[in-house]
């Protein structure tokens, strides 16, 4: 998966409570096991019409959207079912960060193991973010991952909390067994001397 640094983009805003992952990617979409092409899915129920032709009232579908990296959700996004699904559409649509006031746990440690960064922030600095993308929908946003900083519109800097270890493991674009992998040549080692060890006791 591609690092996350330090990048500036602009955003959507999906301010919608509970959303949880069977909205964000139905369940008749979960038949592949690949990370690709789930994007077109996202959402599927309140992008598309019953035939198929793009909601027209909704946010991805807006000529502002294209290229946004960032989705602004409401409150417990990615609530329900555990899928790594949920996580992939969201990557395949281009997303790379999403700012929320609080992420379910199991989608939270889905994102930062597919290489999405889940931004938690207070409810003030929500509301605030939320307000200056209304008036000015094509305002950027600047996310580094390496300071921990997220820098709203309006210039100011806010710091969010992330586990150390996915951190890492995002700034060098690997998930936990790529980290593994990595660093197979000191766990040959260890295991060498530790079999050593173990024959002399």
């Amino acid at each position: 998966m591609d690092p996350i640094t330090t990048f500036t983009a602009t955003a959507v805003v999906l301010p919608n409570e509970n959303v949880d992952t069977d909205q964000i990617i139905p369940a008749r979409f979960l038949k592949t096991t690949q990370r690709t092409g789930l994007g077109v899915h996202l959402f599927s129920d309140w992008r598309y019409a019953a035939d198929g032709s793009p909601r027209a009232d909704f946010v991805l579908n807006r000529p502002a959207s294209r290229g946004a990296q960032i989705l602004v959700a409401g409150h417990n996004f990615g609530c329900g079912s555990s899928r790594e699904h949920a996580p992939w559409a969201l990557t395949d649509f281009g997303f790379r960060a999403i700012i929320s006031t609080r992420f379910a746990d199991i989608f939270r440690n889905n994102a930062l193991g597919n290489g999405l960064l889940p931004i938690v922030v207070d409810a003030d600095v929500h509301r605030t973010l939320v307000r200056q993308l209304e008036d000015a929908p094509s305002a950027a946003l600047t996310v580094n991952l390496a300071a921990q900083t997220l820098t709203l519109p309006d210039g100011t800097h806010v710091r969010f909390p992330i586990d150390p270890f996915a951190k890492h493991c995002l700034l060098h674009g690997v998930d936990p067994l790529g980290f593994l992998l990595s660093n197979g040549a000191d766990i040959d080692a260890y295991e060498t001397t530790h079999a050593a060890r173990v024959r002399t006791i």
